[in-house]
């Protein structure tokens, strides 16, 4: 997350101190820890910090009261992302910033004039930066005037003691209002981005609904063939598998003015995971993180149409050899999402089907790779290898040896089942915190590994071959492998016939 210059700081802020007002208004239910002793009253806002047990339970509005600075008191980075994340299955976003500037003007007595300048200065900067995250992380939310208008009336409030402040810090310490126009600018860009980004992928998968004609398999018989292959374009499996992080960590789609766009968006994840059972207007805002999951599919579908377009078995066992070495590259890479995509496409019944071209390919590399894919035990294999590549993230001196992307779909699922498993209240009405902890670890770590940047450099012509190369229907398919080889049982001969 960019750091922004603040008028009172130049720092972000860091979690501290407890804060008074909630802890004057939590009862004896407000909020629950636990520990070795088991269940417990909490002490503050500190219970929620690295300082003490983690909450498992609170009411709505002690959730809220953690979430609101003081001049002394500022929440932690990783419970305004958990609260905002979640908190939007209890109560919209407009609904939550009005209570949150409700709740500061209340307590720091934005209301009254004259305003106590001394503490105003000491609180102003700590709502700046909050509401500042908020726009960084969740910028969506902030595409209804309602929220801009909150924000820019709750700095509206503490701006006054800013004319005094500018006489009592150096030359060139920004202002609020300064400041704000800067965030307010930030979002508008980050706003029409998003919204560009969505208009441009609804176009480009318009336009990429493409397949081969099921009748172009005739050109095995022609010459020359009718268009290009993958090993033509690119013979190199490391060069290749440097591409596919490449489209993985960006979604190499590109307006005029040549922006490029992240997929999906963490608003998309909420929407998918978080968001159906309520606000139904946003449950469409998916169209990145349906790209994402079309994307996947394109790659086993591209695969499978390499395997199965040359007219020779030697050469469609090379093509085989080519994509396992491209797999084990992703492997190492730590790319399992192409991984697991490459792996798909070579296991599709018209390629598993073909028996002789099979026996000529040296396979062995290719089922040591789907062992490590293997579902059994709820893709345990996967799983310690993904808990490998994060742990070698987190100690890497090299960025190329960051790159985490997991299998997408089964951490989608991961979430969707830990969101529907758990219930969102306990019987008391307290919000389920601990379930929206973990929940918020799952998509924080998954949006971090987004963000880091691709260190190999691009390919064009390769990055245009994987985004628009014709590839077979599941029928193209299917007629592509009978022609390679011929039908061996009466349930493939029909199917045949029929597809003739």
């Amino acid at each position: 997350m960019p750091q922004t210059v603040f008028p009172a700081a130049g720092t972000m802020f860091t979690p501290s101190g407890f804060s008074p007002h909630l802890a004057s208004t939590c009862s004896e239910a407000d909020p629950v820890i636990e520990d070795e002793g088991g269940p417990q009253e909490a002490r503050g806002p500190g219970a929620c910090l690295a300082e003490g047990p983690a909450i498992t339970s609170a009411s709505l509005d002690t959730l809220i009261q953690h979430l609101v600075p003081t001049t002394d008191y500022y929440p932690e980075k990783a419970y305004v992302f958990t609260f905002l994340l979640s908190a939007r299955l209890f109560i919209s976003p407009p609904e939550l910033l009005a209570r949150l500037c409700e709740t500061c003007i209340k307590q720091q007595q934005l209301d009254q004039s004259p305003l106590d300048m001394a503490k105003v200065r000491k609180f102003g900067p700590k709502i700046l930066q909050l509401l500042t995250e908020w726009t960084e992380t969740f910028p969506t939310d902030f595409r209804e005037e309602k929220m801009v208008g909150l924000f820019k009336d709750i700095i509206h409030r503490i701006a006054p003691c800013d004319e005094v402040r500018r006489r009592e810090v150096e030359e060139g310490r920004e202002a609020y209002w300064k400041t704000l126009n800067q965030v307010l600018q930030t979002l508008s860009q980050k706003l029409a981005a998003i919204a560009q980004g969505e208009e441009c992928i609804v176009k480009v998968n318009a336009s990429s609904v493409s397949s081969i004609s099921d009748k172009l398999v005739a050109f095995k018989t022609k010459s020359p063939p009718i268009q290009k292959e993958m090993l033509s374009i690119c013979n190199d499996p490391y060069t290749l598998a440097q591409q596919l992080t490449h489209i993985e960590l960006w979604a190499n789609v590109q307006n005029q003015q040549g922006i490029k766009y992240f997929f999906p968006s963490l608003y998309s994840i909420v929407c998918l995971c978080l968001l159906q059972p309520c606000f139904s207007e946003q449950k469409k805002k998916t169209t990145n993180l349906e790209a994402y999951v079309r994307w996947f599919n394109r790659l086993c579908y591209l695969v499978a149409t390499e395997i199965c377009m040359p007219a020779k078995k030697k050469q469609r066992a090379q093509v085989i050899e080519f994509f396992i070495d491209v797999a084990r590259e992703c492997f190492n890479i730590g790319n399992f999402n192409s991984l697991m995509a490459i792996i798909s496409g070579m296991n599709m019944s018209p390629v598993s089907r073909l028996k002789k071209t099979w026996g000529k390919a040296k396979t062995a590399k290719f089922f040591i790779l789907e062992h490590q894919m293997d579902p059994t035990g709820n893709f345990y294999n996967y799983r310690t290898a993904l808990r490998g590549a994060a742990h070698r993230s987190q100690t890497a001196n090299s960025n190329r040896e960051k790159i985490v992307i997991p299998f997408f779909s089964l951490l989608i699922k991961d979430i969707y089942f830990l969101n529907e498993g758990c219930a969102n209240r306990l019987p008391n009405g307290h919000v389920h915190f601990a379930k929206f902890v973990e929940l918020a670890r799952q998509v924080g770590e998954f949006m971090t590994w987004k963000q880091m940047e691709c260190p190999f450099e691009t390919d064009s012509s390769i990055l245009h071959y994987l985004h628009t190369a014709p590839i077979f229907s599941e029928d193209g398919l299917y007629l592509a492998s009978y022609e390679s080889e011929s039908p061996e049982n009466q349930v493939e001969k029909d199917r045949w016939k029929a597809l003739r």
